[in-house]
């Protein structure tokens, strides 16, 4: 029995040795039970930076009324932190209670991903080079075409296209992403395409299609690597990798104006985050240990301590998951791409505002 035991408690040792760190997991709270769990004090180490926060913050009380009464508490108790302490030990004494992110392996480890607002060159007309169209949505009794139906030319004739890019896979990154700034050098216009609907099926993550595939090692996987993968693909080789996610993102076309998310907000790189509201509604503030990264898109083993807002969502963000938003056009959307590493984040709430929290 002594033997076994030991064993029992090697393996234990093992186990424990081997939990990943390489994207910035950390293992110093314990285990947690749920995806928000009330803790005393935030105990941390890492550099401080809540310069971009007052300014989403202002947006937020200048724009939407209904926001700002909702949280008020919490905005007035956490500008008044800012103002005099900044200190993480200290958020209670400004009346603030915190409720730690379980992350989804129960160690506190929140998943960050990254997107942003494309900029796509296209025409208001098809030609030989800009002939990939983009639509607006259509009447659908029930489901709409797949992908597929709509690459043969289900939506042909339909008067749906909003515009025609060079690119296949700009097209599908901007569905990916919900919007995108686009620019018509015919007339030199610019538009804003926001989110206009989906088509009904279920969505299939082509960087886990490569991964599967042997194309692109798991490790190496971003939107460069996918954009890199495609560059050196024939066109129906894109396009049945493009198939294998069935889903289809339409859009509305509006004048150019600040990139706002689901809360209507506009939004600021660095300072504002997509969440599950069924556990951070919109205008939830956040203090979270930000995973940061190099130019290769490896975490650096730092991390930053910031103030974030919830002020959009998405369909794959759920629960212990935040999508870190990084503004406009290409250099964004490398940073974006890359990012899929781990930081603690803690919300802060005012006791009065406690809920039944929801079953995760």
């Amino acid at each position: 029995m002594k033997k076994a035991l030991s064993v029992v408690g090697i393996s234990l040792l093992l186990a424990a040795c081997v939990r990943p760190t390489d994207r910035g997991q950390q293992y110093i709270d314990g285990r947690f039970d749920d995806v928000l769990n009330p803790v005393e004090q935030v105990a941390t180490d890492k550099a401080r930076d809540y310069s971009l926060f007052p300014a989403q913050l202002e947006k937020v009380e200048s724009r939407s009324l209904s926001l700002s009464e909702a949280n008020q508490a919490v905005y007035q108790s956490v500008k008044a932190w800012l103002a005099e302490s900044g200190e993480p030990t200290t958020l209670g004494d400004y009346g603030l209670s915190l409720e730690q992110m379980g992350g989804g392996d129960g160690y506190g480890n929140v998943l960050f991903t990254g997107y942003f607002s494309p900029v796509i060159e296209m025409r208001h007309k098809p030609n030989a080079l800009f002939r990939y169209p983009v639509y607006a949505m259509p009447l659908c009794d029930e489901k709409c075409p797949t992908r597929e139906d709509i690459y043969n030319g289900a939506l042909e004739g339909l008067g749906l296209e909003l515009g025609y890019s060079a690119s296949l896979i700009d097209n599908f990154i901007m569905e990916v992403q919900g919007s995108g700034f686009i620019h018509f050098g015919d007339n030199d216009q610019l538009e804003y395409f926001a989110y206009g609907g989906k088509n009904g099926h279920p969505y299939v993550s082509i960087g886990k299609v490569l991964i599967e595939r042997d194309e692109v090692p798991r490790e190496k996987m971003s939107l460069k690597a996918i954009k890199d993968w495609v560059a050196q693909q024939d066109e129906a080789t894109v396009m049945e990798l493009l198939n294998q996610n069935p889903s289809f993102v339409f859009f509305a076309p509006k004048a150019a104006h600040p990139v706002t998310g689901t809360a209507g907000i506009p939004l600021l790189s660095g300072a504002s985050v997509a969440a599950d509201r069924d556990f951070l509604p919109m205008g939830t503030v956040l203090l979270a240990e930000v995973p940061q990264l190099n130019e290769e898109g490896n975490w650096n083993g730092q991390h930053v301590l910031k103030l974030l807002m919830a002020l959009d969502t998405g369909g794959a963000v759920k629960k212990n998951h935040l999508d870190l938003y990084h503004g406009m056009g290409e250099e964004a959307g490398i940073k974006a791409g890359h990012h899929k590493h781990f930081g603690r984040v803690w919300k802060l709430t005012k006791p009065s505002e406690s809920k039944e929290q929801p079953k995760p």
